[in-house]
Formats: structure tokens, sequence, C-alpha cells
């Protein structure tokens, strides 16, 4: 008599194969979104078309190979080679070669003040408003992180730090991409409706628009000079992402998730929570900002250029993984609560980054 085994751990031994196959089908789709993401601004014109970003393509390329597998019986036999976690991870390192920590300590000190307190007041605000609406934590960290620091990238970081499910990521990237979409039009147009300086402008745009992609569009709307201010002050936001991800790590290990009574967790503990991918992020910015001040500008930007290339395919593998992944009826109960916190947030943060932009950035010239 043959036993049946829990799908559980049929899961954990799918053969080789099986994993294989998986693979072959994230990278399939993987290749069909890099395909999407170069062809569809030349097929439309427009700025609409310039402003969709990978993820969006990604995703829904996932979900449909989701139906499809689904639909055939080939996605369980198939999701050990949805490697979500080792894409997103491997992109947030290469992430870190993108930071150079020369540039933000030299010609960013303004971004830096803007960063640190935009970052802590619209991180403190989502999370106290969600809190109120009843939302699960970890829904709450990624939502706080993303609509605080630089989107996508900072709600990968903080599914990280907190263990957060794939369908929490996917609600909130697709929320992130939903608000930034109109952003890349609605802000530079009131800063010209509002007759701000260009790097004004630059510095509200970098501030408030979450993801960096959109922040480079919107800015290029308005000159380059903002354009310039806005990339500093994005990059800077994005430096940070490691120091928040420490914080939500501590938090949930030592609050959250400790059992009432129970002795406080050490060092050790903290440390096998502790998501080490933050390590290599912080070791590629300080090794690419080594390596950019021994060489031509030139060279350095090609090297860079390489390592940012290979982090976007990195992070197309991982969002066509969360569309094979995600489960609809894991998010039903979720509801409008999610909108309502990050719609909220993104108009504080919306009203504080043309605040602080004023206060920092008057006067401020590109050089």
């Amino acid at each position: 008599m043959t036993e049946t085994r829990p799908q559980s751990q049929a899961e954990t031994r799918s053969p080789v194969l099986y994993v294989v196959l998986g693979v072959v089908v994230v990278l399939v789709l993987g290749a069909a979104t890099r395909f999407l993401e170069k062809n569809v601004p030349a097929w439309f014109e427009g700025d609409v078309a310039k402003a969709i970003e990978y993820p969006v393509y990604a995703i829904v390329l996932g979900l449909i190979g989701n139906a499809v597998l689904t639909a055939t019986g080939w996605r369980e036999r198939l999701e050990g080679g949805f490697r979500t976690e080792f894409f997103i991870k491997t992109g947030l390192v290469l992430l870190g070669a993108s930071i150079n920590l020369k540039v933000i300590v030299t010609a960013a000190g303004p971004a830096i003040i803007q960063g640190i307190l935009l970052i802590t007041s619209v991180f403190l605000f989502t999370w106290w408003l969600a809190g109120r609406l009843g939302l699960d934590d970890k829904l709450r960290a990624l939502l706080s992180a993303a609509v605080s620091i630089c989107g996508v990238s900072a709600a990968i970081a903080a599914a990280g730090a907190v263990q957060a499910r794939k369908e929490q990521l996917a609600y909130t990237a697709s929320l992130v991409i939903a608000f930034a979409l109109p952003s890349i039009f609605l802000v530079p147009w009131l800063a010209s409706v509002f007759g701000l300086t260009d790097e004004v402008a630059g510095a509200w745009i970098g501030g408030n628009i979450d993801t960096t992609a959109a922040v480079t569009a919107a800015g290029a709307l308005v000159s380059e000079d903002a354009l310039a201010v806005a990339s500093i002050v994005k990059v800077t936001q994005n430096a940070l992402i490691g120091i928040v991800v420490i914080a939500l790590t501590a938090w949930f290990a030592f609050r959250v998730e400790r059992t009432p009574g129970a002795k406080a967790p050490g060092v050790g503990e903290f440390w096998t929570r502790f998501p080490k991918f933050v390590l290599g992020f912080v070791a590629a910015s300080v090794i690419a900002t080594w390596y950019l001040g021994t060489v031509s500008s030139a060279e350095g930007k090609e090297v860079i250029a390489v390592a940012n290339d290979l982090r976007v395919w990195f992070l197309i593998l991982a969002f066509v993984s969360i569309g094979l992944e995600f489960k609809v009826g894991s998010l039903r109960e979720a509801g409008w609560r999610p909108v309502a916190v990050f719609a909220s947030a993104a108009v504080l943060n919306l009203v504080l980054a043309l605040g602080l932009a004023l206060l920092l950035f008057s006067g401020f010239t590109v050089t």
C-alpha cells in the first residue's frame, strides 16, 4: 500500500526536474517582461507608456502564468522553482551598488536632513493609522516602509525583515505603482503652478514619489537641474533602507512576536531573524563608493550600469515569482483599509515633502 504524503512534504521533495522547469518558467516570463519594458514605449506614443515600470509587466505575466499553470495542474509541481526570496535578496544587494555614499555625504546635506525627517514622520503616521484601522502588523510594516522611503524596494526589504507573506508584498507593490504613475505628471504640474524653482521642485519630486524610475521621469519633465536634485534625494532615501530594516527586525523580535511573559530575546535570536542581505546591501554600497573613487567617471558609470541591469533582472524574476505564487483568497480580508492607509500617507508625504523642500532647498543650486 502506497502512503500518501502531505502536500507540504510533497512540495519540499519536488523532483529536481520540476524545480528546473519551474525556474525555466520564471526565466521565460522574465524575458517576456524585459521585452515589454523595452518595446511598449516604442509601440505606444506618450509618457504613460514610458512611465510603466517592469513590476507591472512582471506581476501581470506572473499572474497569467499562475492561472495557466493552475488550470493545467502544473503549478504545485513547479512551484519549487519560484525562488522569490532568493531573487529579491540578490536584487536588493545589487541595489546597494547604485548608491555612492561619497555623493550623499558631500553633495546631499539638505537631502539627508529631508530624508530623515520625512521618513520618520511618514513612517510613524502610516504605522499609527494602519494600527488604528486594525491592519496586520506585517502589512503595516510593508505599507509604512513603501510610502515613506522608496516604494517597491523598501517594501521588499521590509518584507524580508518581518517575514511578510508574498501576497502582502504583491498588494503593497501594486499600491505603490498605482499611486506613482499619476504622480509623475501631477507633481511637476503642481510645481509649475506653485512657481517652484527647479531645485525645490526636484527635491519635492525625489522626496515624494515612491519609485526611482517614476522620480526620474517626473524630474525630467521639469528640467535637468530638477532631475539631478530629485535623483540625489531619492538615492539618499534608498540608502536609509538598511537602518529601517534593522529597526523593523528589532521591533518584531522584541515586541510584536514576543510571547507575553517570555524572556526577552537575546542578541543571538536577533541575529537569527536579521535579514543578512542587508549586510550585502551595505557592503555593495561601500565597495561601489570605493571603486568609483579609483576609476574615471565614464568607466565607473559603465560598471555600475551593468550592476543596475543585473539588479533589474533579479527583481523582475522576483515579481514574476510573486505573480506565480499569488493567492487572491488571502487578500480578500484586507478590503479597503490598506488603500485608505496608503492614500492618507501619500497625501501627508506630498504636503510634508513640499514643506521640507521649500525649507531646505530654497536658494540651493546644482553645481
